[in-house]
């Protein structure tokens, strides 16, 4: 079996400073963005973000965080790359799916939901992409409630708990969330290995590998090595 590479990043907010920084990049078969690309940025601000990313990897992937608005979606339609609530096919038996936004916040950001609507979503997207691989990949902006990846510095967890059912029931092998960025981490639900690699422009990136056994992640650092 040919070894399949993907790295997953998160909370970029227009700090793409480290790309270059990140060795694997050329070798992956695509960048996956999980959200939060500009900070309340439009087309222009996504642009920017999405074609440092697109002159390094042969693939770029994403869906928009709750700091993007309308306009950053738009563009991701516009380049056939939003995998928000999209199933697709990564390799031979590997699937990836999407779920952005997040829940609401005490900021009010241009692109939250209630968490009955992300609770919907996740459940969905997670049955459709389990129904049709046996290797899933789930990208979900909002972190499952009560993991080492959604709590505050304080302690407390603000993540899903609807994002945390619909893995519950479904499995999927990993999952790569943000939007905390204190959550920087990883966790278990079951069988399911949770990761949270923090903001980009501090250095965190997810390094997911296809083997035989199934799909493998890491949590990486620029400059470090795991």
């Amino acid at each position: 079996m040919e070894e399949c590479v993907w790295i997953v990043v998160g909370d970029v907010h227009e700090n793409v400073a480290l790309v270059d920084a990140v060795p694997e990049i050329p070798q992956a078969a695509a960048v996956i963005i999980s959200g939060d690309l500009t900070n309340v940025g439009g087309k222009e601000a996504a642009c920017r973000v999405l074609d440092v990313f697109a002159r390094r990897s042969p693939q770029v992937l994403a869906q928009i965080g709750n700091m993007d608005t309308s306009q950053v979606a738009s563009e991701l339609d516009s380049r056939g790359i939003n995998i928000h609530r999209q199933v697709r096919e990564l390799a031979p038996g590997v699937g990836l799916v999407g779920v952005g936004y997040s829940t609401r916040t005490p900021f009010g950001t241009p692109s939250e939901v209630d968490e009955a609507t992300m609770a919907a979503w996740a459940r969905e997207a997670l049955e459709a992409a389990t129904a049709r691989f046996a290797h899933v990949l789930f990208v979900v902006h909002t972190p499952p409630h009560a993991t080492a990846t959604d709590r505050l510095a304080s302690g407390v967890s603000v993540g899903s708990p609807g994002v945390r059912a619909a893995i519950e029931a479904f499995a999927p092998e990993v999952v790569v969330t943000g939007h905390i960025h204190e959550g920087r981490g990883e966790d278990w639900i079951g069988t399911s290995h949770i990761l949270n690699p923090g903001a980009f422009g501090q250095g965190g990136y997810v390094l997911v590998r296809r083997t035989p056994q199934g799909l493998q992640a890491s949590l990486q650092q620029v400059g470090r090595r795991s």
